[in-house]
C-alpha cells in the first residue's frame, strides 16, 4: 500500500569517519590523505630524504594559500633535508632538526585532515604511523585598522581582525597579568570553527565562566560563520528584541569588560568579540566617555537616553494627542496642524506610518548602496520625498517633521542594536496610538518595562543596578562618575568584593605640604 509520507524519507545522517591508525609506508599514508580530503587540486605534498646522504623517503604536506611556504622551506625542509639524519621520533625531530615552537603527532585520519585545513604542515616518515604536525599558518590577514563601528576621538585606534591569533594578541597587550585565561573549544561539525573564552581568574564570577561553556558545549551545528550564530545560540530570552550580549571590535573595551568580570567570546574569522554579561545601560556607554571629562561623558549619556526616548515616543505621542487630545495641544499650534492637514486623505496614524516606513526604506538603501553614494542618495532622497509628499497632499508638513525629528534623535544612538530596537518598538507603539490614544502608548510602555524587569543575562538582572536598585553599584550607568572614586570593582559579575585602587588616589595635592 502507497502511503503519500513514505515519498519524504529522513536523510541519513553523515557517517563518521572512524579513527585510523596509519601505514608505516609512505604512500599509504599520501594515498589516505588524498582520499580524506577528496584529492583537492590545492594539496601541496613535497617528497625529499630524511638527512644529508641518507636514503629514508619522507615527505611534508600542506594547503597552498593556508600555510606560509617560507617558514616550511626555512623550518621544515631544509632542517629535515640537511640535518635530520636518522631522527624518525618527533623528540629527535624536534630537538636536532625543527627550530619551529611546537611539534606534535597523532595516528588519527580525521585530525591530520582538520589540522590541515587549519594551516599546518603535516610531515611524514616512511616505517612511522604516526604524522608531525607544525604549526605554519600563513593565510592573508586585514591589516589592524580603527574599526569603522566604533569611532572614537581620543583613545587607541587599532580593531579586531578577522585572525584569532591576532585579536587574543591585542588582548594580551593590554591585559599583561599571568591570570587572564584563554580557554579554547572547536564548534561546528563541518566548519571546525575555533572559539576562545576569555576571562580573569579571580575577577570573573566562576559559575559564569561555567555557564558560558555550557552553553557553548551544547551547541551542535554545521558551521559557524560569524559571531552572532554563538550570540543566537546562547543568549537569554531568543524571542525577546532587547539584546542581552554585547558586541564590540575595540580591544581596549574588551579588556575593560574583563576588568569588571565580564567574559569574552571570540570567534575566528570575526572582528566582533562577545561580551557576557551585559546589561541595557551598558548599550548607552561609549569607549569615548573614559577618555574624556567625566562632566562631558555624562552630558553625552544623558543624550543617548534622551535620544532613545524621543524615538520611541514621539511619533505615537504626536498621533495620540492630535487624534483624541487635541485640548492638550496650544490652540495657535492646532490651528497650523489643522491648516497643514487640509487635503490630506489619510488618518493622522496612516500618515505616519507612510512617513516611517518611507524613512526606514531610505535608510536601508543609503547602508546597502556605496558610501559615496548612500550618504547623498539618503539625505536628497528625503528632502525630495518630503517635500513631493507635502506638494502631492499624501502628508502634511508637521507629520515629516516629527518623523524628520524622529531619525535625528535616533542617531544619537551608538549601538547598532539598540537603535533596531527602537526601529522595531517604534511601529506597535503607533499602532496603540492610533487606536487608544495616550492609553494605548503608556500601555504599551509599561509592558516594555515589565519585559525588562524579566530579562536576565546570564543571571544577572537586565536592568541592574537600577532594578534591584543598587546606589553604591550605579557609579557607572546613568552618570560617569570621576576614576578616583570608584575605588571598588562592582561585583554585579564578580564572585566577591575586590578593590581595583587604592581609596587614596584622589588627584590633588596632599593635605600637608612640605616646606622647599
Amino acid at each position: 500500500m502507497w502511503l503519500p509520507w513514505t515519498k519524504y524519507r529522513r536523510p541519513p545522517r553523515d557517517k563518521v569517519t572512524p579513527r585510523l591508525l596509519w601505514h608505516r609506508s609512505l604512500e599509504g599514508n599520501l594515498k589516505s590523505i588524498r582520499e580524506e580530503l577528496g584529492h583537492p587540486y590545492d594539496l601541496v605534498i613535497r617528497e625529499f630524504q630524511l638527512g644529508s646522504g641518507q636514503t629514508r623517503p619522507a615527505a611534508a604536506a600542506w594547503i597552498n594559500g593556508l600555510a606560509d611556504e617560507a617558514a616550511i622551506d626555512q623550518h621544515i625542509l631544509r632542517p629535515l633535508m640537511f640535518e635530520a639524519g636518522n631522527a624518525a621520533g618527533p623528540g629527535e625531530l624536534a630537538d636536532h632538526a625543527l627550530s619551529l615552537g611546537g611539534l606534535e603527532t597523532t595516528g588519527d585520519l580525521r585530525q591530520v585532515a582538520t589540522a590541515l585545513l587549519a594551516g599546518v604542515t603535516v610531515i611524514l616518515v616512511h616505517g612511522a604511523a604516526r604524522a608531525y604536525l607544525a604549526s605554519t599558518p600563513g593565510w592573508p590577514t586585514r591589516a589592524l585598522a580603527e574599526p569603522p563601528s566604533e569611532v572614537a576621538l581620543r583613545g587607541p585606534r587599532q580593531g579586531f581582525v578577522e585572525d584569532i591569533r591576532v585579536n587574543t594578541t591585542l588582548l594580551r597587550r593590554y591585559l599583561r597579568t599571568p591570570d587572564l585565561r584563554l580557554d579554547s573549544m572547536t564548534i561546528g561539525q563541518r566548519t571546525r570553527t575555533p572559539v576562545i573564552i576569555a576571562y580573569i581568574a579571580g575577577v570573573v564570577n566562576p559559575r559564569i565562566v561555567e555557564e558560558v561553556k555550557a552553553r557553548l558545549g551544547r551547541i551542535q551545528i554545521d558551521g559557524i560563520l560569524s559571531d552572532n550564530y554563538l550570540e543566537e545560540l546562547i543568549r537569554d530570552a531568543p524571542y525577546s528584541p532587547f539584546p542581552t550580549i554585547g558586541n564590540t571590535e575595540r580591544p581596549d573595551v574588551v579588556a575593560a569588560g574583563l576588568l569588571e568580570g565580564q567574559v569574552a567570546i571570540f570567534t575566528d574569522g570575526s572582528p566582533f568579540v562577545l561580551r557576557v554579561p551585559t546589561l541595557f545601560l551598558q548599550f548607552f556607554q561609549t569607549p569615548e566617555d573614559y577618555y574624556l571629562n567625566y562632566q562631558v561623558a555624562t552630558l553625552g549619556r544623558w543624550l543617548r537616553l534622551a535620544g532613545l526616548t524621543v524615538a520611541l515616543t514621539l511619533p505615537s505621542i504626536y498621533v495620540a494627542v492630535t487624534t483624541f487630545h487635541p485640548e492638550m495641544i496650544p490652540p495657535q499650534l492646532l490651528i497650523t496642524i489643522a491648516a497643514a492637514r487640509e487635503g490630506v486623505p489619510f488618518p493622522m496614524v496612516i500618515e505616519a506610518l507612510i512617513m516611517e516606513f518611507a524613512f526606514e526604506a531610505l535608510r536601508e538603501a543609503g547602508l546597502r548602496m556605496p558610501r559615496a553614494l548612500g550618504q547623498a542618495m539618503s539625505i536628497v532622497g528625503a528632502l525630495i520625498l518630503g517635500q513631493a509628499a507635502i506638494d502631492a497632499g499624501i502628508v502634511s508638513a508637521p507629520t515629516v517633521v516629527i518623523v524628520a525629528g524622529t531619525a535625528i534623535a535616533s542617531f544619537l544612538l551608538t549601538h547598532p542594536d539598540i537603535v533596531a530596537v527602537s526601529r522595531l518598538i517604534r511601529f506597535p507603539l503607533l499602532l496603540l496610538a492610533g487606536t487608544l490614544g495616550l492609553l494605548g502608548v503608556m500601555a504599551g510602555l509599561i509592558l516594555m518595562h515589565l519585559h525588562m524587569l524579566s530579562l536576565r543575562s546570564f543571571g544577572v538582572p537586565y536592568l541592574s543596578p537600577l532594578a534591584p536598585l543598587n546606589l553604591s553599584q550605579a557609579r557607572d550607568t546613568l552618570a560617569l562618575w570621576p576614576l578616583w572614586s570608584k575605588t571598588a570593582r562592582p561585583d554585579m559579575f564578580t564572585w566577591q568584593k575586590s578593590r581595583r585602587q587604592a581609596p587614596g588616589n584622589r588627584p590633588g595635592p596632599p593635605k600637608k605640604r612640605r616646606r622647599i
